[in-house]
C-alpha cells in the first residue's frame, strides 16, 4: 500500500507551503480507499491499475470486506487486467452480508469469527476463478463500531482484528491486511468516492462540442455518511480558511488543490443515538420507558448491560442506580412531535467557542454547494419512499413521519411483513433522527435542503467516469436523455480519454 503523510494540528501547512501540503495522485487516493466498501470500486481500479504482473486470463478481481458497527458486507470487484494509463472500467459482480453483527460484536465469542466469515469468503472462492486467486487482493476495513471497541477496551480490539486475519489467511487469496479507518479519513473518502464517482475531478466538456467548458469551475459535492455508531459531514468550504485546523484536510487532485472540512460525530449514528436517547429517559424513571419514536404497541426489553458497557451511552449512566443486570421494559407511543423533540436534546448547542457550530462545540463552516447524502441517510429515505428525483421539501418528509410514526405496531407491520422487525421497529426513530441531525446539527434550512441529494453507493457497472444512472441524474438532468444518449456515450469516452491525460503530482 502506498504511504500517507499525516500532520497534526500544528503541522498543519500554509498556502505557501506546497511541498507540506497533504498531496495525493490519483493512484494513492484510490488505494487507500480500500478500506471501506463504499470507495472499494476505486481502491480495486487503483490496485489493479499499480500492479504490474500479468495475469494469465483478461481479468482482474478484487475483495473488500466493509466492517461496519452493525454487520459486514463482503464485496467482489472484477476489471480489465489491461490498463488505460491510470484509468479503467471496474464492476461489482458480487455482494455477500455475512450472518450477524459487526465484527465489534464478537469481543466475547472471538472462536465463532472464522465461522462468520466462512460462508461469504467460500462464495468468493467459488466466484472468481481459481487460477485468479493468488493475485486477489482482500482488503478487511473496519469503521466506527471498532473504534468505539477501541476506545473502550484497545486489546480486545486488536484481538478481533488478528483473529479476522488469520481466518481470512487461510484462503487462497492475497491479504492486504485489516485495519481500523479513523473518523476523519472515512470522512474524506467518502467525500472522494462521491466526486470521483460523478466526475467532478476531471474538466467537464460542453455538451455539444464535446470540448473543455473554460466558465466551468466543477464544484464538487458535499458528502454525508451515517452509520451505526458516527456520522461525517465533508465539504469543500466557500471560505479556504478554516477556523479549527483538526477539521482541514489538503489534497491534490488531478492538478487542483483542495481545502476540505471533514469532521466525524463518533456516538452519532443512528443506532448509539437511539441508545442515547433511550439512556436519556432511563434518568429519574422507573423500569418502563415510554418510547415515542416507537410504535404503540410495540415493546422491547433491553438489559442494562447495554447502557453500562457501551461507550456512548455510559456517560448518561454515572448517576443512575440501577443494577447492571437488571432487565428495562421500552413501550412505543409513537408520537412524532414528541421523538423529535426528545431527539433534540441530543444536539449541544449551548456552547460554540467559534464564529460558528454544528453541535457539542464542533466547527461548522456555513454550507456550500450540494450535498450527497449516502448510507443510513438513503436507505431509510428509501424505506419511506423519499429517493426520488423530485425534490423532497422538509415539509413533506415531516408529514410522511408523522402519517407513519403515529401508525401502530400491528398496522405497520401488516403493511411491512417483508422487513425485519429489528430494522422495521426503528424506522420512525432513524427517520426523524436524520430530520434533526440535517437541521438542528448541521443547520440546513428549508432553502438549503434544497441542495441534499439522496444517493445509493454507486456500484454495478460503475466506471472511473460516473455510474450511467448518477451522470444522468446529476449530470444531465436539462438534457433530454432519449435525444441525447449519443451525445452522453460520446461525452463519457471523451471523459475517459480526458483522463488517460491527467497528470498528478506526487509526494
Amino acid at each position: 500500500m502506498f504511504s500517507q503523510r499525516r500532520f497534526n494540528s500544528s503541522e498543519l501547512p500554509t498556502r505557501t507551503e506546497e511541498s507540506e501540503l497533504k498531496v495525493f495522485c490519483s493512484k494513492n487516493i484510490l488505494s487507500i480507499l480500500g478500506f471501506s466498501c463504499i470507495i472499494a470500486v476505486i481502491a480495486l481500479l487503483a490496485l489493479g491499475l499499480t500492479q504490474n504482473k500479468a495475469l494469465p486470463e483478461n481479468l482482474k478481481f478484487g475483495i473488500v470486506l466493509d466492517a461496519g458497527s452493525s454487520h459486514t458486507n463482503l464485496y467482489i470487484y472484477r476489471w480489465p487486467a489491461e490498463k488505460e494509463n491510470d484509468t479503467g472500467v471496474v464492476t461489482q459482480i458480487e455482494e455477500c452480508k455475512l450472518k450477524g453483527p459487526g465484527i465489534s460484536g464478537f469481543a466475547k465469542k472471538l472462536q465463532e469469527i472464522n465461522v462468520y466469515l466462512t460462508a461469504c469468503m467460500e462464495r468468493a472462492r467459488k466466484v472468481i476463478p481459481s487460477a485468479q486467486h493468488p493475485e486477489t487482493p482482500v482488503y478487511l476495513g473496519a469503521t466506527a463500531g471498532m473504534r468505539l471497541l477501541r476506545m473502550e477496551n484497545q486489546q480486545m480490539a486488536d484481538k478481533i482484528l488478528n483473529v479476522v486475519a488469520k481466518s481470512i489467511n487461510k484462503y487462497p487469496f492475497d491479504f492486504q491486511g485489516a485495519r481500523i479507518i479513523s473518523g476523519q479519513e472515512e470522512g474524506a473518502y467518502g467525500w472522494i468516492t462521491v466526486n470521483y464517482l460523478l466526475g467532478k475531478f476531471t474538466q467537464k466538456l460542453s455538451w455539444f462540442n464535446l470540448k473543455p467548458s473554460k466558465d466551468d469551475t466543477q464544484e464538487t459535492y458535499g458528502a454525508l455518511d451515517l452509520g451505526g455508531a458516527s456520522t461525517q459531514i465533508t465539504f469543500v468550504p466557500q471560505n479556504e480558511m478554516i477556523e479549527s485546523p483538526n477539521n482541514n484536510l489538503y489534497f491534490r487532485l488531478y492538478g487542483k488543490n483542495y481545502s476540505v472540512y471533514t469532521h466525524s460525530f463518533l456516538c452519532y449514528g443512528k443506532d448509539q443515538a437511539l441508545l442515547q436517547k433511550l439512556a436519556l429517559e432511563l434518568q429519574g424513571t422507573s423500569e418502563i420507558i415510554h418510547e415515542p419514536c416507537f410504535h404503540s404497541g410495540y415493546l422491547r426489553k433491553l438489559n442494562m448491560s447495554v447502557f453500562n458497557e457501551g461507550f456512548c451511552a455510559r456517560r448518561y449512566m454515572s448517576t443512575s442506580s440501577y443494577h447492571p443486570f437488571f432487565d428495562i421494559e421500552v413501550r412505543g407511543t409513537g408520537n412524532f412531535q414528541q421523538c423529535q423533540q426528545g431527539i433534540i436534546q441530543l444536539f449541544n448547542s449551548s456552547y460554540c467557542p467559534y464564529s460558528r457550530c454544528s453541535f457539542n462545540g464542533v466547527f461548522l463552516p456555513p454550507l456550500q454547494g450540494q450535498f450527497g447524502a449516502f448510507s443510513a441517510f438513503y436507505y431509510v429515505m428509501e424505506f419511506l419512499n423519499l429517493t426520488s428525483q423530485e425534490h423532497i421539501s422538509t415539509k413533506k418528509l415531516t408529514e410522511k413521519l408523522e402519517e407513519f410514526c403515529t401508525q401502530s405496531w400491528e398496522e405497520v407491520r401488516l403493511s411491512f411483513g417483508d422487513v425485519k422487525e429489528a430494522y422495521l421497529s426503528e424506522y420512525c426513530f432513524s427517520g426523524t433522527y436524520i430530520l434533526a441531525l440535517l437541521q438542528n446539527g448541521y443547520h440546513f434550512t428549508d432553502e438549503s435542503w434544497k441542495t441534499l441529494h439522496f444517493m445509493n453507493k454507486m456500484s454495478e457497472d460503475t466506471d472511473n467516469t460516473a455510474g450511467k444512472e448518477n451522470v444522468e441524474k446529476h449530470l444531465q438532468k436539462d438534457l433530454n436523455v432519449e435525444e441525447n444518449r449519443s451525445i452522453i456515450e460520446t461525452l463519457r469516452s471523451k471523459v475517459r480519454e480526458k483522463l488517460k491525460n491527467a497528470k498528478c503530482v506526487s509526494d
